[in-house]
């Protein structure tokens, strides 16, 4: 930790009476200690300072950060805006559900979520769609013996997101490619000359969005079509407000990226526990065979208790979305701090993730705390998708990718009387921002 921090920072520090956290670079402030160690940032921060302090997020500037439960309550609080969101990454989500609030976020919400629900996804065949993808990739898992699950886990998800849209499978190529270079606007340097990061990040949104357009175009002229993106298109149309075709376009192109890193992570996750834990191995393969094929409709997700709680477990213990950052609208009480109007606001999901006080026993990987639950799933126990007006709109799609996974693969590699073991380190290497992830390198055999 102490290498990733700055050695000439170590001063004492306040910002409106709050402890800045010491070690910040310039330009970068503490950004390769939350990239690369956050939960030891946060505990080290906690123990030294309090539950209440400044991290520097270097170009995103200075954001208070407060380990108190009572911040998880900000993500429903009427005063507290996800703007600051749009301002961090303004090429990237500007004009996006997350970074909207109020009327504008309630009305683009309202325009496309039917197609989101258990019974939008069931009828669009949402379910039919994936399941051959899924058995197809892990099959071809399978037959290689080896892979770099990252970097599977993700080709995966661009193949489940485009298969959404309707993309030919000679076009995969050029809309891998053009991708790639849209996620470079995540880290672009503010420096717009060609060949650089936010030229070439500009120019694949630009393309991508055309793309997008033609879609919707394509939906119109093909009502009675069914899928995902017509019945977004649809549903937007119906609508009572009259939209621009820019929020629907912007909101298509939020899903794809959305439904592709996070999920690509966790994904990997849960074969990672799985090859270095023989017995969640053993019993996901007896309930497979027990269900006997992958299931296609979230009404038969419940046949499937152990895959669900595999994937929930995950998601608590390795999130994918670690941090979120908001903007204070007025004074709030905040723990035991009030928190001035106009503060930049972190609240650490990662830490309400793993914490004692909403968790028993919070760093053990225990399938049991979902499979012997008596009470509905609770807003904490879902918070990687949010909470209140900003809950993730596409959960339910998550889950059901998810369940699917997990079965397609026990039924798949125990039939070929193999298990997923572990070929490489898993903690070296993991990165915790903008999401977070396991190494790009962890292998995980088939034998």
């Amino acid at each position: 930790m102490d290498m990733l921090l700055n050695p000439l920072d170590r001063r004492h520090r306040l910002r409106d009476d709050i402890p800045v956290v010491p070690g910040a670079f310039p330009l970068v402030g503490h950004l390769p200690a939350i990239v690369c160690d956050l939960p030891r940032l946060l505990r080290r921060a906690e123990r030294t300072l309090g539950s209440h302090f400044w991290l520097d997020f270097g170009p995103a500037g200075h954001l208070m950060t407060c380990v108190d439960p009572d911040a998880f309550a900000l993500l429903r609080h009427k005063d507290v805006s996800s703007a600051l969101i749009e301002e961090i990454a303004p090429e990237l989500l500007g004009g996006t559900l997350v970074a909207q609030d109020g009327g504008a976020h309630r009305q683009a919400r309202d325009a496309i979520k039917a197609a989101f629900l258990p019974k939008g996804l069931t009828q669009a065949g949402i379910g039919n769609l994936f399941a051959p993808v899924i058995q197809a990739r892990v099959q071809a898992w399978r037959d290689r013996g080896d892979v770099t699950i990252l970097r599977e886990t993700g080709d995966l998800m661009l193949k489940l997101i485009f298969s959404l849209m309707g993309i030919p499978a000679q076009d995969l190529p050029g809309w891998h490619r053009k991708y790639r270079q849209l996620l470079q606007l995540i880290v672009a340097p503010p420096v717009d000359l060609p060949g650089l990061p936010l030229r070439r990040g500009r120019a694949a949104r630009d393309w991508i969005d055309a793309q997008l357009r033609q879609f919707v175009r394509d939906a119109r002229a093909h009502a009675a079509r069914t899928g995902l993106i017509n019945d977004m298109v649809s549903a937007f149309d119906r609508g009572d407000d009259a939209l621009s075709d820019d929020v629907l376009v912007a909101n298509i192109r939020l899903l794809l990226l959305a439904g592709h890193d996070t999920t690509a992570s966790t994904m990997a996750w849960m074969v990672i526990e799985l090859a270095r834990q023989p017995g969640l191995w053993d019993a996901l393969v007896e309930e497979a065979q027990r269900v006997g094929a992958v299931p296609t409709r979230h009404a038969d997700l419940a046949q499937c208790p152990v895959a669900e709680a595999l994937f929930r477990e995950t998601l608590r213990v390795h999130p994918a979305t670690t941090l979120l950052p908001r903007r204070a609208l007025q004074e709030l009480q905040l723990g035991q701090r009030r928190i001035p109007a106009g503060t930049h606001l972190c609240i650490p999901l990662l830490h309400f993730s793993t914490s004692a006080l909403l968790h028993e026993a919070p760093d053990q990987f225990r399938l049991a705390r979902w499979l012997q639950r008596t009470e509905p799933i609770r807003p904490v126990d879902m918070l990687q998708f949010g909470t209140g007006p900003h809950v993730c709109i596409g959960y339910h799609l998550v889950w059901l990718e998810m369940v699917q996974f997990c079965i397609a693969l026990a039924l798949t590699m125990h039939k070929a009387g193999v298990r997923p073991r572990l070929l490489s380190a898993v903690e070296k290497g993991r990165r915790y921002f903008p999401t977070a992830h396991p190494s790009m390198k962890i292998r995980i055999g088939f034998s």
